[in-house]
């Protein structure tokens, strides 16, 4: 008998921990955040990524990451505004477009240099989570000076929240920041946005480890509209 109320006493022990608010994976009102990915691409000549600190790309599937139920990508089809209003090579409006396929054919060319390509999401959002495919069919290549920022208007100049930058020099004049440089991946980059709110969505580079140009093949944007 005593042996079977210790049992009692542990289930529910377990049940409540499992329940309490903020528990992983089983948050609640929470769910993983789920998107199609690209397959997996590797084609041409590896380049050396002479980067300190640089991050790998994760040895498996990324872990499950948490967004409030009901979440979506904001993102799909939406208007795209851009530093470099007459990319080398695509459209624009590939950023948008739902494809993630990494051959030729299926991403931008921004200019060289610094450049940046801006999402308006069209009402102000409730941002948790950005996902970015800037070019993944290179074994080893990574962005230089990447930012990406959140503002309420399209000129960033109101509510401009910055949600990653791995600009540690401030070449970009945004901020020294503290995200580490990462090799590019087919399953993409996900920044934790923290629920940020805002309109409209900029994503900067300066050029690569292999070239001096920005490529985009997809960026999504996770959330809702803001209440």
């Amino acid at each position: 008998m005593k042996t079977l109320n210790a049992l009692l006493v542990l289930v529910l022990i377990l049940t409540a921990a499992a329940c309490k608010p903020g528990a992983a994976p089983g948050a609640a009102g929470k769910a993983p955040l789920r998107t199609a990915l690209p397959e997996p691409l590797i084609l041409g000549t590896p380049v050396p990524v002479n980067i300190p600190n640089v991050e790998q790309p994760p040895a498996g599937l990324r872990p499950d990451f948490l967004v409030p139920t009901g979440c979506v990508n904001l993102a799909r089809g939406r208007p795209i505004t851009s530093s470099d209003a007459d990319p080398v090579i695509g459209e624009l409006t590939m950023l948008t477009d739902g494809d993630k396929d990494g051959n030729e054919g299926h991403y931008v060319e921004l200019g060289p240099g610094k450049q940046w390509a801006q999402i308006d999401l069209g009402q102000p959002c409730e941002i948790h989570a950005i996902l970015v495919w800037h070019f993944f069919s290179q074994k080893y290549r990574a962005y230089h000076d990447v930012v990406i920022q959140v503002a309420e208007d399209a000129d960033f100049l109101k509510g401009v929240q910055t949600v990653f930058n791995n600009d540690n020099d401030n070449t970009l004049g945004l901020g020294v920041g503290k995200n580490r440089p990462y090799i590019e991946d087919y399953q993409g980059k996900l920044v934790d946005a923290q629920g940020v709110k805002g309109r409209y969505v900029r994503l900067y580079s300066n050029g690569n480890t292999s070239n001096q140009m920005n490529h985009y093949i997809e960026v999504e944007v996770w959330g809702k509209p803001a209440r």
